[in-house]
């Protein structure tokens, strides 16, 4: 194995030695569009509604579309009017050369070339709580990811990808504001249009939830909770990050009895202990990390998370959303930071107590007003139609 990792990882290096070469030669096709969505992990977020969207519109019948997808043939993943390749593959690079536009969702590797004629449209993939690249309050021996990167290293890293960008997605006023800082982009490349992947919550109908309900085999006369926790940035070893949650889904059972479900979507960095427990089926229904989350927002009645961005995008829904947040305390003082006062802007209540968190919900005890004012803040700009929004921008030359 280790000999495999050792040639694998001098091939990866020959190939981007070679791309680095090549990319110069390779002519740019003015009508091939490129998608990637957190790092070729599936078809989703921002790009995937954008990439929808571009489908209805004529201008773009001629057009050619690839998205990279890691493991795509294993996956048997099918996009309608798409081509699909593999991520970081050779086609990979070649296509990165040609493409004229890039709709991205994620930091791209720093060893990616674009040419002056190349768009590239970063549309980012949440409103963070949680402080971003350079506003991250750091010690001099703080580390990032699993590769240890020193601070220094580590905005470096996002300083390569934002002078790439042409255009980056603001989705409220906040992140304009907030997008300056963290990434240090100019305002004059942030478009401030809102999330295309909104569209799909603002304008979805009871006939969607009653759909999506039955795609993911739920029952339809029970209140479905929605936990979207995130990851912890300091919880990793050489292998990999270990995070393991500390929610008992057997207590969550037995508090909220018969009248509730709970669709468990862990951040694909935390370990689901709970996958094959058949104890809790007909109660628990896991989710894999790439799941379209926006079809999750729809169809379930409330949401329970900590620090994921995840409570933005489902306020639009004007639906309860409780904080469950057991290590605040460590989380606080010893990883990011905020950029909220969690305890006076947050759109529900902080829960340190499972217990009590399980009681609130079995009660129904959640005050609305928290929704109004967050939503005049954050969402103001979530009108149904980002998608159209951002692509006239991005395309305004296309007749």
């Amino acid at each position: 194995m280790f000999v495999l990792r050792k040639i694998k990882k001098l091939a990866g290096s020959i190939i981007r030695i070679l791309y680095k070469l090549t990319y110069h030669f390779i002519s740019i096709d003015d009508k091939l569009v490129i998608f990637i969505s957190f790092h070729g992990r599936g078809y989703s977020d921002n790009p995937r509604a954008i990439y929808e969207q571009m489908r209805k519109d004529p201008r773009f019948n001629d057009y050619r579309f690839i998205w990279f997808i890691k493991n795509h043939k294993k996956k048997n993943v099918k996009i309608e009017g798409a081509e699909i390749k593999e991520y970081l593959s050779l086609p990979y690079f070649y296509y990165m050369s040609k493409a004229k536009y890039w709709i991205i969702n994620c930091k791209m590797p720093t060893y990616i070339c674009k040419k002056d004629k190349q768009i590239y449209l970063q549309t980012w993939h949440g409103t963070p709580l949680k402080r971003l690249g350079h506003d991250i309050i750091a010690s001099e021996d703080t580390t990032f990811y699993r590769s240890g990167m020193t601070f220094e290293q580590m905005t470096k890293s996002y300083d390569i990808d934002v002078e790439r960008y042409n255009y980056m997605i603001s989705p409220n006023a906040f992140c304009t504001e907030v997008f300056q800082t963290s990434f240090q982009i100019n305002k004059e490349r942030l478009i401030e249009t809102g999330y295309p992947r909104n569209d799909f919550i603002t304008n979805a109908t009871k006939e969607d939830v009653i759909s999506l309900k039955k795609k993911y085999h739920l029952p339809l006369d029970k209140k479905i909770i929605l936990y979207a926790p995130t990851w912890r940035d300091n919880s990793y070893v050489a292998s990999g990050y270990t995070f393991e949650l500390e929610a008992d889904f057997h207590k969550w059972r037995k508090a909220l009895g018969d009248d509730y479900v709970v669709v468990f979507k862990p951040h694909y960095l935390i370990i689901n202990k709970y996958e094959n427990d058949e104890t809790l089926t007909g109660f628990l229904y896991s989710v894999k990390a790439e799941a379209e989350i926006n079809e999750l927002y729809v169809m379930s009645d409330i949401l329970v998370t900590d620090y994921s961005s995840v409570f933005f995008d489902y306020a639009v829904l004007n639906r309860p959303i409780y904080f469950y947040m057991y290590d605040l305390d460590q989380y606080k003082g010893e990883l990011r930071g905020f950029y909220l006062d969690i305890y006076t802007e947050l759109p529900g209540r902080i829960y340190e107590d499972e217990s009590k968190l399980l009681i609130d919900i079995k009660e129904s005890v959640y005050d609305y007003s928290f929704l109004e004012s967050f939503n005049q803040k954050f969402n103001a700009w979530q009108t149904g139609n980002c998608a159209q929004k951002v692509i006239d921008i991005i395309f305004s030359d296309i007749k």
